[in-house]
């Protein structure tokens, strides 16, 4: 086994990535990024720009989050200490699973991240206190570009796994799913 393995998730090109250690009795060593091994999985651009969130609260939602093109992302999304249920949507307009989302636990203990193409809203709800996640983007923050879903649209009907407790004003100020949202175009 490599220091990198990923699997595929029912949405196309979500990819789960799983960190393996190296380690003996002085610590160890984790990749958390291999551009020639991420290549295979789907990773085609350099990294524009890297993020370290702290989340204070379990319970707490950050997202969903996306930019439209051309500065749709792709986002490398590792939990580094506490745990996180981390979730993408597909905004892909004509994609087979379109409004359709999936959610895996990442946390500093099971040593995940979600690879998460351009075309798919992101957010996660902090499972323990004190979360901090690593974020690799390929795309600089442009927020002109920003777009956004409301973690409580009906129409998405996310089973979040704890009481949404906390919210930025801006997460909840997104507009709910309207029969005229077409997705995010590439």
């Amino acid at each position: 086994m490599g220091l990198l393995t990923v699997s595929h998730t029912p949405l196309n090109g979500l990819m789960l990535m799983q960190r393996n250690q190296i380690g003996d009795h002085r610590g160890f060593l984790q990749r958390l990024f291999c551009a020639e091994f991420l290549k295979q999985a789907g990773w085609h651009t350099p990294i524009m720009q890297i993020n370290h969130t702290f989340t204070r609260h379990s319970g707490t939602v950050r997202g969903l989050h996306f930019q439209y093109a051309p500065y749709a992302e792709m986002k490398l999304v590792t939990c580094l200490k506490g745990a996180v249920w981390d979730l993408a949507v597909d905004l892909r307009p004509g994609s087979p699973t379109f409004l359709h989302w999936h959610a895996e636990e990442l946390s500093a203990i099971n040593q995940r991240s979600l690879m998460i193409p351009e075309g798919f809203a992101h957010g996660f709800q902090a499972l323990s206190d004190d979360v901090e996640m690593l974020y690799c983007h390929s795309q600089s923050y442009m927020p002109a570009m920003e777009g956004g879903l409301h973690s409580q649209d009906p129409r998405l009907a996310i089973n979040w796994p704890l009481p949404i407790k906390k919210l930025s004003d801006r997460d909840a100020s997104h507009k709910l799913i309207d029969n005229n949202f077409e997705g995010v175009v590439l």
